[in-house]
C-alpha cells in the first residue's frame, strides 16, 4: 500500500492501474469505516501513475480542464455558426456529398461540445478520482431509513473523494461548460419568431408555402419529363407528374427539396362524379391535380382506388376523397390534400393555371 492520504487526511489505499500489488493482508479490510462500508475485492490492485506522480496528476488535471474549455469553445462556435452562416448555403463534404453548410456546422459544434464534457468527465474519473475494487452482494432494492442515511453519507464522501472541491480549475471549467451548454438550445428558439423576410432569404413559412408551380407551367411526367395531353390520362388512371422546370431548379439548388414540394398526381374521372364545393375551373374535362405529399407526415402517396376515387396513404392509412376536393375521410391527417388548378395551353398540353393556393405537406404551427 502507498502512504498516500485521502483529502480528509486519513490513510487511503492505492488506486488505479500502474505498478505494485496490494498486500494480501489488506484485501479483507473495508475500504473505509462506517455505515455502508464495502469489503475490498479479492483481486490484486495496482495504483495509477497519477496516484504517486504529482506531475502526472497535474497533467491529467490540465487535460480534463482543456476538454471542458474546448466544450465551451464549441458552444461559442455553435452560436457563431447559427448567426453568421447562410442557412441556405451548401458545402461539399467528402463521402457525404453536398449538405447544408449551417446544418453541418451546427451538428459538428454541438456534438463536439457534448462529447468534450463527457470525455472530460471520463478522464477525470480514470485519472484523478479514487480507483478501487469493491464487492457488494445483491440485496433487496427497497431502501430502509437506515440505508437512506447511508446514501447521504456516501454522497458526501464521494463528493470529497472526487476532488471536486480540491481541483479548482476542473470545478470552475466544468461549471462554466455546463452553464454554457443550454445556450444552443435557447438560441435555436429564435426560429419560432423568425421574421417573414429574414436576412438570408425567405422565411421557413415562405419556403413551405412556395413551390415550383407558377401560372402556365407545363405539366410533365415524372421520370420521362414528357409534356402531358388530356388524352394521355385515361378515366380511372393515375399519373405522377412534375413541373417542366424541375430539373433546372434541382441543378441550381443542388437538392431535391423543390421536387418533393412540387410532386403531383393526375387522376381522371367522369366530370359528373366530381363533388367539390370549391367552384368551377379546378379540373379539366374530369382531370384533377393534387399534391402527392400526404398532409399527415409527408409520405408520398400513389395508391388510388378508381371506383371510389379514394387516395390511400400506405404509411398511416389516411384516406382522401379526390372527388370531393381531397377531403379527409379516414385516418390521422388533419387537412385535405392541396389541389392544383389546371387547364390546357394553346398547344393542347396540360398546364397549371395558378400555384398551389395553400402549403403542401404536413401541417405546421405557422400555417395559420
Amino acid at each position: 500500500m502507498s502512504d498516500l492520504t485521502t483529502r480528509g487526511g486519513a490513510s487511503a489505499p492505492d488506486h488505479g492501474h500502474g505498478h505494485g500489488d496490494v498486500p494480501a493482508d489488506d484485501l479483507a479490510r473495508p475500504l473505509y469505516e462506517g455505515p455502508g462500508a464495502l469489503p475490498a475485492a479479492d483481486i490484486p490492485h495496482r495504483p495509477r501513475r497519477s496516484d504517486f506522480d504529482p506531475k502526472a496528476a497535474r497533467r491529467a488535471e490540465r487535460q480534463v480542464s482543456a476538454l471542458f474549455l474546448l466544450s465551451m469553445l464549441m458552444v461559442v462556435l455553435f452560436v457563431v455558426a447559427y448567426v453568421a452562416i447562410d442557412p441556405y448555403a451548401d458545402v461539399y463534404i467528402p463521402m457525404f456529398g453536398v449538405v447544408g453548410f449551417q446544418t453541418f456546422a451546427l451538428g459538428l459544434t454541438f456534438g463536439l461540445g457534448v462529447f468534450c464534457i463527457g470525455a472530460g468527465a471520463i478522464q477525470w474519473a480514470k485519472k484523478l478520482m479514487p480507483d478501487v475494487e469493491v464487492v457488494q452482494e445483491r440485496h433487496s432494492l427497497a431502501s430502509t431509513s437506515h440505508e437512506d442515511v447511508e446514501a447521504a453519507e456516501q454522497y458526501e464522501r464521494g463528493k470529497e473523494e472526487s476532488g471536486f472541491a480540491q481541483y479548482k480549475i476542473i470545478r470552475r471549467t466544468l461549471i462554466a461548460a455546463l452553464a454554457l451548454f443550454p445556450i444552443p438550445l435557447v438560441v435555436m428558439l429564435r426560429d419560432l419568431w423568425s421574421p417573414k423576410n429574414g436576412s438570408f432569404g425567405p422565411s421557413p413559412v415562405e419556403l413551405l408555402s412556395t413551390t415550383a408551380w407558377v401560372e402556365d407551367m407545363p405539366i410533365v411526367t415524372d421520370g420521362t419529363y414528357v409534356k402531358i395531353r388530356p388524352e394521355d390520362v385515361p378515366v380511372g388512371g393515375l399519373v405522377s407528374a412534375l413541373p417542366e422546370n424541375i430539373m433546372e431548379i434541382q441543378e441550381a439548388e443542388h437538392n431535391l427539396n423543390a421536387r418533393g414540394k412540387a410532386a403531383i398526381i393526375l387522376v381522371r374521372m367522369e366530370p359528373d362524379e366530381i363533388r367539390a364545393q370549391q367552384g368551377d375551373g379546378w379540373d379539366y374535362q374530369g382531370i384533377l391535380a393534387y399534391s402527392k405529399i400526404c398532409t399527415h407526415v409527408g409520405c408520398p402517396i400513389a395508391l388510388y382506388e378508381h371506383r371510389t376515387h379514394h387516395l390511400l396513404c400506405p404509411c398511416h392509412q389516411s384516406t382522401f376523397d379526390l372527388a370531393d376536393a381531397g377531403n379527409v375521410i379516414f385516418g390521422p391527417a388533419a387537412r385535405r390534400m392541396p389541389q392544383l388548378r389546371i387547364g390546357v395551353n394553346a398547344e393542347g398540353y396540360l398546364v397549371a393555371k395558378a400555384p398551389f393556393a395553400e402549403p403542401i405537406g404536413p401541417s405546421f404551427w405557422e400555417r395559420g
